[in-house]
């Protein structure tokens, strides 16, 4: 269907973004456009009307034509954090830290080390097996773009295999799909930190990007992983290669890295656990940098929640993801994000919405295209099984969406979702 218009109880436009150049941060988070009794209407797959129904314009469609349906529509969710594509499950590293053991006990013998290894031990196609039923449960979950990240090579040809192989992912699946080279995700065994640093900057950003491998660089700054003087020569060689950068920042302990990452232009600093008030000092004070907060990875780690409170005061601009990784975060529902930050992070619905649709499309620079139902965007939108956005944070567990559509067009289902 290239041409289409819905009525529904509730349209969810998505932020009001107007003039302003940046992401959505304070007021302009928590300004989540509602419509009852909205119209959607798209043409050759992008909208051509959001709004009330009754002042639908007669060029657009006839309301007398349209189709009813019962639930909510909402833009479609991007996840700006995952760690797709990866091989094989570590439910057994969950058992050990329900018996007392911590990520850090975990790092050196298991962890990322051991997904490399399954990754390593996969051929492609065994990889893209795993990996296409997940992607496609993330569509039924609401999901209309995605981040896919390396980080489980730990050499530069088996980094280069993993973006190849998340590349060809994209290529395959309905979602809009963008590729971040986890360059510096562990130190890899046998080598040092500076080596494999100077590997990094000298040999796999430039080959990837040579080869159109990827969209952005991302460093994991950590005591366990890389510091603030590695994101900044990191991000320069990126920079210096066409392309983005991304933090793993504050995750299990302070280190400065928000601060750092803004300092490096960052268009993300994710986790932040353990951010300082420089470090929100930092975020607020900047229009390109967005907190990417991961709940369900902090309940699945059970650690100390960032201070999101005292970071929406300040005015950061904050996006939600799933962190979806087979270790620290195995969820790949954006609906159950939603209701894990509520619960967790008290972050109301609405403003959970903008964070996983509008700025969750800048962190991955599709803010032009996708993350509100606005004019001329892509129609990439969810229809919810109730008129009530709200009860996506009320019911964690429950799957709230009927209907998924990308370009205007449905490509996942668990109806009926019409009257």
């Amino acid at each position: 269907m290239s041409h289409g218009l819905l009525l529904a109880p509730a349209l969810v436009v998505g932020v009001a973004h107007g003039e302003w150049d940046g992401p959505a941060n304070g007021d302009r988070l928590s300004n989540v456009q509602v419509i009852k009794d909205g119209a959607l209407a798209w043409g050759d797959g992008v909208v051509t009307w959001a709004g009330p129904a009754g002042d639908l314009p007669p060029e657009v469609g006839d309301v007398r034509q349209a189709t009813r349906v019962k639930g909510a529509i909402l833009p479609g969710f991007v996840d700006c954090h995952t760690h797709v594509p990866f091989f094989g499950w570590r439910a057994n590293e969950f058992e050990a830290r329900l018996a007392g053991l911590t990520y850090r006990d975990l790092h050196g013998g298991g962890g990322i080390y051991r997904s490399a290894r399954l990754l390593a031990g996969a051929s492609d196609e065994e990889v893209m097996r795993f990996c296409r039923p997940l992607v496609d449960e993330m569509l039924a979950h609401g999901t209309t773009a995605i981040e896919l990240k390396t980080g489980y090579g730990l050499s530069v040809e088996a980094e280069l295999r993993q973006a190849r192989l998340a590349r060809r992912l994209a290529r395959e699946v309905s979602q809009t799909a963008s590729v971040t080279l986890l360059a510096c995700h562990a130190v890899p065994e046998g080598r040092t930190r500076e080596a494999w640093v100077d590997e990094v900057c000298h040999e796999l950003i430039p080959r990837a990007a040579a080869e159109g491998l990827a969209d952005a660089v991302d460093v994991y700054v950590e005591d366990i992983a890389f510091t603030v003087a590695d994101l900044a020569r990191v991000a320069e060689t990126a920079r210096a290669n066409g392309l983005a950068v991304r933090c793993h920042a504050d995750q299990l302990g302070h280190s400065g890295a928000a601060e750092a990452a803004v300092g490096a232009g960052s268009r993300s600093a994710d986790h932040l656990n353990h951010i300082g008030p420089a470090g929100i000092e930092a975020l607020a004070g900047n229009d390109q940098t967005v907190a990417v907060l991961l709940p369900v990875s902090t309940l699945f780690l059970r650690a100390e929640p960032p201070p999101v409170a005292d970071m929406l005061t300040a005015g950061v601009a904050v996006a939600l993801a799933t962190d979806f990784n087979p270790g620290t975060s195995p969820c790949l529902s954006v609906p159950e994000v939603i209701a894990v930050a509520a619960s967790l992070y008290r972050l109301p619905t609405l403003t959970a919405i903008g964070a996983a649709t509008f700025n969750a499309a800048w962190v991955l620079g599709l803010q032009e295209r996708l993350g509100s139902l606005t004019l001329g965007k892509r129609a990439d939108f969810v229809v919810l099984d109730t008129p009530d956005p709200a009860m996506i944070a009320y019911r964690p567990g429950h799957n709230p969406v009927l209907e998924t559509w990308i370009g205007g067009q449905r490509v996942s289902s668990r109806g009926p979702w019409t009257d």
